[in-house]
């Protein structure tokens, strides 16, 4: 069963929805899947890393991406991330270039992202599994409706919490964050296709730490090296 992989924290709250339709639904979807042989990415016990790496209410940031990575050894359930010694893909690339110029940090060597989820950064995934070689392929089985679940939750039950944005995509899905409530901060995707529509020059990591100091909450350590 797909919620006994579920930190604590997050299934006392979310336990209720692996009950609904659409959630059992979701369920018989990867199943089948599964029985066809599809490659499916992350594997089963990393579909909810990003929830297990930050508890609830240790959230202080969400970095909201689309599906995961489809190629072979990417995908380990953070948005944006990979695991070490994998290539780092052209968006993450140019998440670390914007990163550097914003904080004059060096140029991680690694796109494996554990220690921001280890702060507080919550690395969520709209749709938390795809095929391989199959962009998108999982999108509409129900992991969208499971994924506004958790915003909402945090939504609600949080406060001074930064949403990151990055995309049309995103910016939809963020469109009932309070922003009295929270921080949103919006740009174009960090993708090589939309990357210079307004990423670049954004300076999310400052802008994140500004807030949460503000707010009296410490700010994140955003080095990797």
């Amino acid at each position: 069963m797909l919620h006994l992989k579920l930190e604590n924290s997050w299934k006392e709250k979310l336990q209720t929805e692996f009950d609904l339709n659409y959630m059992r639904n979701l369920k018989k979807f990867l199943k089948v899947r599964q029985q066809e042989k599809a490659e499916i990415y992350p594997k089963e016990d990393h579909y909810f890393a990003a929830l297990n790496a930050t508890k609830l209410d240790q959230v202080k940031v969400v970095i909201l991406g689309q599906d995961p990575y489809h190629g072979p050894g990417q995908a380990h359930g953070l948005s944006f991330s990979v695991p070490v010694g994998v290539a780092m893909p052209p968006s993450l690339q140019n998440i670390f270039k914007e990163l550097k110029e914003d904080l004059k940090l060096p140029i991680p060597q690694s796109g494996y992202l554990q220690k921001w989820a280890d702060q507080g950064v919550l690395l969520l995934n709209s749709v938390l599994t795809v095929e391989s070689g199959k962009p998108g392929s999982h999108q509409g089985q129900g992991w969208e409706v499971f994924t506004d679940k958790v915003i909402s939750l945090l939504n609600e039950e949080r406060q001074n919490l930064v949403f990151v944005l990055w995309g049309a995509y995103a910016q939809k899905k963020g469109a009932i964050i309070n922003t009295e409530r929270h921080l949103v901060l919006r740009s174009s995707h960090p993708s090589p296709l939309s990357s210079y529509r307004g990423f670049f020059g954004s300076r999310p990591f400052s802008k994140i730490n500004e807030y949460l100091v503000s707010t009296q909450q410490s700010p994140i350590d955003w080095s990797l090296n």
